[in-house]
């Protein structure tokens, strides 16, 4: 059950981060540790002609990938 109330959380976020046709930028990678470091968690979603791979994103950004569905991604702070 627990599982479950987590996905309606996932589900219910609202998106913090779009990443535009610029794609993944320094600045942008930037944005997603700030945030992350606030919120601890938080949605990306990208446009439909722009390419991104949400693995690499987190890797960059020393987050945890949660789940991809699309293009929305949701990503958590790693904890040090």
């Amino acid at each position: 059950m627990k599982d479950a109330s987590r996905q309606s959380d996932v589900q219910e976020m609202k998106a913090t981060v779009w990443i535009g046709k610029q794609g993944v930028t320094p600045a942008l990678v930037d944005e997603v540790a700030q945030q992350l470091k606030k919120r601890h968690r938080i949605k990306i979603k990208w446009l439909r002609n722009t390419d991104v791979d949400p693995e690499d994103l987190a890797r960059h950004a020393d987050a945890i990938l949660i789940e991809v569905r699309g293009r929305t991604a949701v990503f958590a702070e790693r904890k040090s």
